[in-house]
This record gives structure tokens, sequence and C-alpha cells, in this order.
């Protein structure tokens, strides 16, 4: 039997998300086929001769764009059983089944993906295949080395500028999966909740190693947090560098762990570490509490200038825009950006982001008790609504969508949408008129985007 695993959109990487299922399945026989949708179009020969069509949901983004080209895999292969796996399948089960979509698998999804297929292949209907594989695993597994051949090659996906303007190919890899904590808004609690596993350290190794051979000049480290398992982690780069000097990388560790664990960050620097991206939020203590993300505004000022000291570049995300914003919280954000020196540091979608409430999450727990005008889940947006009390708010976040847009496909440098975020704000804030709008704040001297490296296609969840 054929099996076809399909990515729709993972942020400019090549998804692991394949390549480490299509090795199970291989590794058993199967003949298995990769294809990433944000890459290439969709190979109709391939979806009408697979017995099992997987779609790989790791984000939201990639979970609307995969509703929408279910549709046209039905219609090519009615006999087909559909299976959804990844973070946004489990939390969009009733969805998904009422789509079509059989076998819903989350968590820890490669063992389960294999029963499937071979039950599959023992003879069990198509369709009509009734899942007895939990819709969400957390079992520690034992890693294979993903497979990364046949899908595009790595000079497809994003890439890294460096300050001279060169790039470097970039590859992508996961040390662990899950994470400890907790955070309310945060995709991953519905499904690990305070769980993390970690991939065995040869197995990421060997998977570096052939990222390498293949092209590689960088790679991008998707764990949700690269200190869940921070001595399992260090052991990765140390080695890494020691085998190819020459690579950098990048991680994402929160706040919290980057402060705890202070004293391991010299050894990310000197290992090759380009920038650790950081997941701050809100630089508003009231909003950081309704989120539960365990750090303060105090910690996140704190952390920048540590990591200035070590010559160690922070990118910090954020979700600007929340029921609790205001415009006077807004122009706090840009003007604490700007006091910290890190305006080239943002990318400037970081500016526009607006809370997304998906199926499951904890910030349903809270949202009556802070005020917040919620909606009824909206099933083809995947989202709950909300509107912000203060209607400012929710115009000023649409308008600066559509000018970041414009002036980043227009070539504009972070400091000049910086700048035209805060006239934005200014003219919100003074819609009557009556008072001249606060100019931009001075800003510090320090290292501009040409001296910060960055992904070509930025983060954002």
């Amino acid at each position: 039997m054929k099996v076809l695993l399909i990515s729709t959109y993972e942020l400019g990487r090549q998804p692991f998300g394949l390549a480490s299922p299509a090795a199970w399945l291989r590794a058993d026989g199967f003949y298995t086929t990769s294809l990433d949708l944000s890459r290439q179009s969709l190979d109709e020969e391939a979806v009408r001769t697979a017995s099992l069509i997987a779609f790989y949901l790791p984000m939201h983004t990639a979970t609307r764009i995969a509703v929408r080209a279910l549709e046209r895999v039905r219609k090519l292969n009615p006999s087909a059983h559909l299976c959804g796996f990844g973070l946004y399948a489990p939390v969009n089960a009733g969805l998904l089944r009422r789509l079509g979509v059989g076998t819903i698998l989350g968590g820890e999804f490669e063992q389960g993906l294999l029963s499937l297929v071979r039950r599959l292949e023992a003879g069990a209907p198509g369709p009509g295949l009734p899942q007895v594989e939990p819709e969400i695993s957390l079992a520690r597994q034992n890693f294979l080395v993903p497979y990364r051949d046949d899908l595009p090659p790595l000079e497809k996906y994003a890439h890294l500028t460096l300050p001279d303007d060169s790039t470097r190919v970039v590859g992508y890899t996961e040390a662990s999966r899950g994470c400890k904590h907790l955070c309310r808004h945060c995709p991953i609690v519905p499904v690990y909740n305070g769980t993390f596993r970690i991939v065995q350290r040869e197995v990421v190794r060997e998977d570096i190693r052939r990222q390498v051979a293949a092209g590689a000049q960088h790679i991008t480290f998707g764990d949700p947090d690269f200190f869940n398992g921070v001595g399992h982690s260090m052991q990765i780069v140390e080695a890494l560098h020691r085998e190819h000097p020459g690579l950098s990388y990048d991680v994402t560790i929160k706040v919290e762990h980057l402060l705890k664990h202070a004293g391991r960050l010299p050894a990310l620097r000197e290992t090759g570490c380009a920038f650790v991206t950081t997941a701050v939020e809100s630089v508003d203590d009231q909003v950081l509490r309704i989120l539960d993300k365990g750090h303060t505004r105090a910690d996140f000022i704190r952390l920048a200038g540590l990591m200035r000291g070590l010559g160690l570049f922070l990118v910090p995300t954020f979700v600007p825009f929340t029921p609790w914003t205001t415009l006077e919280g807004y122009e706090d954000l840009l003007a604490t950006l700007i006091r910290l020196g890190l305006m080239e540091h943002v990318p400037p979608v970081q500016l526009t982001i607006r809370l997304l409430i998906p199926a499951g999450s904890r910030l349903l727990e809270v949202l009556p008790l802070h005020n917040a005008a919620i909606g009824p889940f909206q099933q083809e947006a995947l989202r709950y609504p909300w509107a912000n009390s203060d209607r400012r708010v929710d115009r000023l976040q649409c308008d600066l969508e559509a000018v970041v847009q414009r002036e980043a496909k227009a070539g504009a440098s972070r400091t000049v949408i910086f700048g035209e975020a805060w006239k934005l704000l200014q003219r919100a804030m003074n819609e009557d008129g009556d008072e001249a709008p606060a100019p931009l704040p001075l800003v510090p001297p320090g290292p501009l985007r040409a001296t910060i490296p960055y992904l070509t296609e930025p983060w954002y969840c």
C-alpha cells in the first residue's frame, strides 16, 4: 500500500513532522511519499494512488490550509483513509472528523501512524476504519533519523541573512517536543499538559549531519523550549560545534529559563548560536499574569541587558493585541523596545499579532474572570473571536497589519516600519486632534538590523 504524508505550512522550514514519520513507515517497508504544499503543488497522481493520506497539523495556519485542501483530496480519492496528526489535530478533532478524517493523532504521533498503516495493510476497510490508536499519546518513543530525501531541497526554504547581507542555507530539526510549562495561550498545553519528550541525541546529531551534507549552513532547533531539558540540549550543541565548527544555529527559550540558566548562555554563544527567540508576549504585568507566562516586565528588561552584555542576540516575540490591550499599553511596548535598543531585533509582524484562542485553550478557564468579550467558536477560522472594549485598539491592529505588509513588501527597514507603527498609534490616541502626537522617543545607539542575523521567514505562532 502507498502512504502520502502532506504538510501545508511550517514557517519556511523543511518539515520534521513529515520526515520523522516517513522514516518510521519506510523502516517498516511501507511505500511513503512526503509532499510539502508550501513549496510544492498538490501531486494529484500521488493522492489518487494512496491508501492513506495523512495531513501534518502543527499550527493554526497549517490547519486552516489543510481544511481547504481536504475537500480536493477527498474528491480525488474518496476511498483513501484520511488522518490528521500534530498539535492542532486533537483540539480540532470534531471539525476534522466532519470533513472525513478517520484518524486523529496528537502528541507523539509516529507510533500511532505506524499502527494505523499496519491495520490498513492487514485489510481493514479504508475510509470507515474505526480509530483504536489514542488521539493523544505521550508515550516515550525511540526515534529514527528523519527521512528527508523526497522533500524539496533546503535551498527552497527560508534562509539566514547575515550582517554582510550574505545568506546561509537553513536546516531544521527538533531535540524535544512538548513543554514543561502551562502558559494559558499556548497550543502545546491542551495536548502535552506540562509534559515534554526528548529526541535521542544521536538521532538529532545524525539528522544534522545529513542536513549539513545536503547543504545546511545553519540549523534551527524547533523545540518549543530548548532549555526544557537543558543538559540534553547543551550536550547536543556542544557536540554539534565540535563536529561542525562553522555551523551556526538558533533556538527558542523562555525568558524564565534564560534567567534561570544564565550560566549556560556563554556556552550558547561559544558553540555558534546566532540568536535566541523568546516569547515575551507583553510588557504589561497584568497580561503576563493572565497568560501565566512565568516572567514579569522586569524579568524581560533584565534579560535584555544580560543578553546584550553576553553578545547574544535576543529576538523577542509578542502578542501585543489582546482583550486587555490599551492604546497606552501599546505605546509603552513600543517605547520599551526603543529604550532597550530592540527595534531592529523584532520582526515587524510581531507588532501586529492578535491573541489567538483555539479550541481547548486554557484561556477559556479565565476569560470570564477578566471581562473579555468572547464569541462562540468559529469553525472556519478555528478560533474563538474576541473584541477589545476599546474599538480603537482593534482598528489600530488592522491598520498596523496593512502597513507592515505594505512596508515589508517595499523593503523598508524595521526601524522605518517601527516609526510607521508609532505614527499610527499616535493617530489612534489623538482621534479628536486635541493634542499634538508624541514624538518617537530617542533611539539609543545600538546594532541595526544590518548587524543582526535573521531568518527570511519570521517566527510566529
